[in-house]
This record gives structure tokens, C-alpha cells and sequence, in this order.
């Protein structure tokens, strides 16, 4: 049966069913069996990288869930294809994503001795687990499929418009997706349960105007409900941008009610006493440790950049003490694991060759994780004549000015457009160095201003 709920960002139904998760969330005498907290695989999206799932792993952890049932995968070559029948370097095919994740499902499934995973996608990853279920065998191995902000129907569907690109509704691939399951006309099929999360109309990939694929005042003949598939549950969150789709609290909740039955006992992230960190170092380009070969993202390990952590003056973005670690990074791009106080802002240090000293300012850690993957930044030439360079970068969602209470050094973000369709900021301050903050719906990341004309860079990073 084809459903459609409407969720407010904040659902009054938590409070109710909180007591009913409480089994699961305060299992501190027994590990949750498989049924009651089955592996999850998370499939990042198109360009991104498992890093934007540690908030959502956090919250799945504060309800109970064993860190080790909780694996996001890092395809790659993240990209797709601009005609996905043609070898492009750096990009993956359809049918190559769908090979990765089907290989990290199996290892999952032996690792955790589980039958079945549970799959979590947002936008492109949504593409590889509906193509792993169809065409890949994942009818036997996934249990439920969630697609947050997937563009089922694609990013635009005009006819003889790319319809070689994996996000066209009215090429091969998708059609093949969308065919018919059924007498009914279902677009999902068992015995895997199918849940889409959509923005009600602020999904930059699900547009009725091609305004956000450089095409404005051009009709995509793709509206809001574009996630949605037929037969599947539905569920309409209003105002979240297309990340927001899995990486927010409210997508969060949405995802745990329907793998669970019920609410999670708590969607903020609980502390934890001792907070051990680790990830990898990655870079850009076909090889990332050539800048001959792109600027365009990969999950490539980065070995040989060097990378020091401090903490930091809350108020000021000063380090407070000595380096926590000093260490050049090996073939396998692991930069850790290091215990750092918890609750403590931190700043990261990456200097490797063809790339910026890239200062990488968090605030503070709630909880471990080895998702804290970094990437060293090479700077625009339009950039080098600056004294300072600091972005606001919000990885796990977007920035609107119409929703959002932000600030960069003090005032609202220059040139942001109205929508959320921009996930990052920029500014160019002059002088020395000194204290600059960033400040997002109550987060506030404060760091240095290091000098350009030496070659650093400064990102301060957003967690929400």
C-alpha cells in the first residue's frame, strides 16, 4: 500500500513512545539481538563521502544500536558518470556502484553474522541500493531499504535532454528502476519494505525549474514528490533540504520508527565519557596526490600528508596546549585513533603536498567515531591574492537564509541565495590573525584566521 505521511520537524510522537524504546536504548546488560537491532549499511550520496553519516550513527547509538552493527561505506570514486554507459575517469557507473555496495553488504553479513542488513541511502545512494535490490540479489539480503532524497524520478525527465545520465526520468536507468512491479503499477516490490523521505518543496534536486543544474526558466517536468515511489511509505518532512532528507534529526526519527516500529527513545546524541577518534585523510583528482588529474572529490586514501591535532579556546579558536598528535599519514589514509577530551573544540592541521595547509576547525565531540574522515583543500586562484580564506562548510546539509539563523565573522554570509541550494560560505578578512567564528542554528565553530599568502586555508566545519 502506497502511504504519504506529513512530519513536522520535531514529531510530538517521541515523547509518547519514548518508554517503549527504552528496552533497546538502556540495554546495558545485554547486547540487542540481531532482530531487535539489526546492521545497517549506509550508502553515501553522489560526491560525498560516509563522513555525513556520524551524526546519524550517533543517534543510532544513543538509542542502543552496537557501534559495530553501524558500517557506511565509502565508495571511491563517488561521482557518477556524465553519460554512464562511457568509462569516465574518476567516476563510477551505476552498475560499478551497485558492485561496491553489494561487496560491503557481504562483508557486512559476515562480519555481524546477521541474514539480512538494513540499507540507508541518500540521493545517489538511493540509486545503488534500488539497482543492489533489483538487479544485484539484494532481494535476499536486505530486510528494509530507506532513500532519502533519492531522485527516483530524476533530477530532471525531458526527453533527448542527457538521457544517458544516471539522474535523468526518462533514461534507461531509471525507467528500467521505475517499471511497473505489479497489476497495480507499483514502483517497489517484497519482500523488502520500502520507506522515501522527501522536503515538502526545498529539495534542490527535486525542482519543477532548472535553476540548481544551470538551466533556470528551463522546465525539469520533476516536482517535489519526485523521491517518492509508488507502493512505498512516503514520508513528507517539511522545510528539510536534500541532505537534511537522512543526515537530520527529523529524518533520523522517521528512519528508526520504520526499521523499529517505533520511536526513538531520543533524537538529540548522548555524551560519552571517553571519546576516541579516528577516519582517513583523502583528497582530490583521479589521484590524489596529483593535482593534474582534478579538483573533484574522491575517498582515496591521501598517504604522506601530515596532520596535527590541538585543542581549542572555545571563545577564541586558540590552541590550548600542545599538539595532541603528530603523524604522517600511511597507504591506508588512517589518521588515528586519538582520545580527545569530550566536549573539547579541536583543530585539525592537514599540510600534504599540491594542497593548502588546511586548518579544520570542530566543535566539540559528543561522542567517538571513525568517520572523521579530512581532506586537505587546493586554493581558487582567485583566492590567493587574500589575506585570510575561511569557509563555513555544513557537509551534512544546506544553508538557508530563509530558515536558517547564521552567521560568518559576525554577520549574515554574503551571497548566499535564498533556498537551500549552497551547503558552504566564504569570506576574506583582512589583518592578523585573530578569532572568527561561524555560527549555525545554535552551533557556534570559532577558529584563527591563518595567512593566504603562506598558504593556508581555514574551513570551519559544521556538525548538524
Amino acid at each position: 500500500m502506497n502511504t504519504t505521511h506529513l512530519l513536522p520537524r520535531r514529531s510530538l510522537l517521541v515523547a509518547a513512545a519514548a518508554a517503549a524504546s527504552l528496552a533497546l536504548a538502556g540495554c546495558a546488560t545485554r547486547s540487542p539481538s540481531l532482530a531487535e537491532a539489526p546492521p545497517i549499511v549506509f550508502v553515501h550520496g553522489n560526491g560525498d563521502t560516509a563522513a555525513l553519516w556520524q551524526t546519524t550513527v550517533w543517534r543510532f547509538e544513543s538509542n542502543g544500536w552496537p557501534r559495530e552493527r553501524l558500517h557506511a561505506i565509502d565508495v571511491p570514486y563517488p561521482l557518477s558518470r556524465d553519460e554512464d554507459s562511457k568509462p569516465q575517469p574518476g567516476r563510477t557507473s551505476a552498475a560499478e556502484h551497485m558492485a561496491y555496495l553489494k561487496a560491503e553488504v557481504d562483508k557486512v553479513l559476515q562480519a555481524t553474522g546477521a541474514r539480512q542488513v538494513v540499507l540507508v541511502g541518500n540521493s545517489r545512494g538511493g540509486n545503488a541500493i534500488r539497482n543492489y535490490v533489483y538487479n544485484g540479489g539484494g532481494d535476499q539480503t536486505v530486510s528494509h531499504a530507506i532513500l532519502g532524497g533519492t531522485p527516483n524520478h530524476g533530477v530532471w525527465a525531458v526527453p533527448g535532454f542527457r538521457e544517458g545520465n544516471e539522474f535523468s526520468g526518462t533514461g534507461p536507468f531509471l525507467k528500467a528502476l521505475n517499471a511497473p512491479k505489479n497489476a497495480a503499477g507499483d514502483e517497489v516490490s517484497g519482500p523488502v519494505k520500502w520507506l522515501t523521505i522527501r522536503s515538502d518543496n526545498n529539495d534542490k534536486f527535486a525542482q519543477p525549474d532548472g535553476v540548481w543544474i544551470g538551466a533556470k526558466g528551463t522546465a525539469t517536468n520533476v516536482t517535489a514528490a519526485g523521491p517518492e515511489l509508488k507502493g512505498a511509505t512516503n514520508v513528507v518532512i517539511p522545510r528539510i533540504d536534500h541532505r537534511e532528507t537522512s543526515y537530520s534529526p527529523a529524518a533520523f526519527e522517521a528512519t528508526y520508527r520504520f526499521i523499529t516500529g517505533k520511536a526513538p527513545a531520543r533524537t538529540e546524541i548522548a555524551a560519552e565519557k571517553a571519546v576516541v577518534l579516528n577516519g582517513k585523510v583523502t583528497g582530490l583528482g583521479v589521484d590524489s596526490t596529483d593535482p593534474r588529474t582534478g579538483n573533484f572529490s574522491n575517498n582515496l586514501p591521501l598517504p604522506g600528508a601530515q596532520l596535527e591535532v590541538y585543542t581549542t579556546d572555545p571563545a577564541t579558536g586558540a590552541r590550548t596546549g600542545g599538539a595532541l598528535l603528530r603523524k604522517a599519514v600511511g597507504a591506508d589514509g588512517q589518521w588515528g585513533p586519538l582520545a580527545v577530551p569530550t566536549g573539547s573544540p579541536i583543530e585539525f592541521v592537514i599540510t600534504a603536498p599540491g594542497y593548502a595547509t588546511t586548518h579544520i576547525y570542530r566543535s566539540g565531540f559528543p561522542r567517538g567515531s571513525d568517520l572523521i574522515h579530512l581532506r586537505p583543500e587546493r586554493m581558487a586562484d582567485a583566492d590567493k591574492g587574500a589575506d585570510s580564506i575561511i569557509t563555513l562548510a555544513r557537509p551534512r546539509g544546506y544553508l538557508d537564509p530563509a530558515r536558517d539563523r547564521m552567521l560568518l565573522d559576525g554577520a549574515p554570509p554574503a551571497g548566499v541565495p535564498p533556498g537551500a541550494g549552497v551547503a558552504s560560505a566564504k569570506v576574506k578578512p583582512a589583518g592578523g590573525v585573530r578569532g572568527i567564528a561561524a555560527e549555525f542554528n545554535g552551533e557556534r565553530v570559532t577558529g584563527q584566521t591563518w595567512p593566504a599568502a603562506q598558504g593556508h586555508v581555514v574551513m570551519l566545519e559544521i556538525s548538524q
